[in-house]
């Protein structure tokens, strides 16, 4: 899979081979693909350029995944990198597949040596986060399992446990059995009463350095003499609580 960037912006995640991509800017016939490296151009039959480009994940956010049910946005998955050491080769738990975008970037991470077990009750979720993570090409790093994460977690000394869920609180225990020491718990939650249960939860365990916090995004408006903050913003979607196994 590659990527097609035209002149206005926008971006097309498409296969090498037969057929045409029909777009704003005319027909692009793929079979060009095969002949041109990324960084080269290709025409469409109106004459408009498309840079060739490789997927990156933030381009399979953008265009490549179907999304289900709320998704853990990359600006809140982000802050693992900066609270749970989280590297490749690392063995994380994912508690909430849902569409498999968090797994999905924990997998990104941690590949080629590590591995992300991911739980998912659902069956509707299941489906869709398997085809999710086939289409970013990590089926062997990522283990999805159809598991109810409230009745425990399979694996052991492992790295990193994240939990997306309507009650974390009451996968805390489970988590605590699956860290080894000097690990990280990160959960994900949508209203301060969850992060409430969450600390009772935390505080007869063998947990520290909890910390929970808040990412807001806001972008910048540049133009020639006239730069300012975005009228609009991505502001509150998760409460992040992080802490580590001691």
């Amino acid at each position: 899979m590659v990527l097609l960037l035209d002149r206005l912006g926008n971006k097309y995640l498409v296969k090498p081979g037969r057929g045409k991509l029909n777009t704003s800017l005319g027909l692009v016939d793929l079979e060009q693909l095969r002949e041109v490296s990324f960084g080269q151009t290709v025409k469409s039959h109106l004459g408009e350029e498309f840079h060739v480009l490789p997927v990156s994940l933030k381009d399979l956010f953008d265009k490549g995944l179907r999304r289900g049910p709320q998704v853990v946005l990359p600006k809140d998955a982000a802050q693992i990198l900066a609270y749970a050491d989280l590297r490749p080769g690392s063995r994380v738990v994912d508690c909430g597949t849902g569409s498999g975008w968090l797994a999905i970037f924990l997998g990104s991470l941690v590949r080629p040596t590590g591995k992300v077990y991911t739980y998912e009750i659902r069956d509707e979720f299941f489906r869709l986060a398997r085809e999710n993570i086939r289409r970013a090409g990590l089926e062997d790093v990522i283990v999805l399992k159809k598991k109810d994460v409230y009745k425990g977690i399979d694996e052991r000394e492992v790295d990193l446990v994240t939990v997306d869920v309507p009650e974390p609180w009451k996968v805390v225990p489970h988590a605590e059995d699956a860290l080894k020491v000097g690990g990280y718990l990160a959960v994900f939650s949508p209203c301060v009463e969850s992060v409430q249960e969450t600390y009772r939860a935390l505080s007869p365990r063998r947990f520290s350095e909890v910390v929970t916090i808040e990412c807001l995004v806001r972008e910048l408006l540049v133009r020639p003499g006239a730069t300012r903050p975005s009228n609009e913003m991505v502001a509150h979607t998760s409460y992040l609580t992080f802490a580590r196994r001691i």
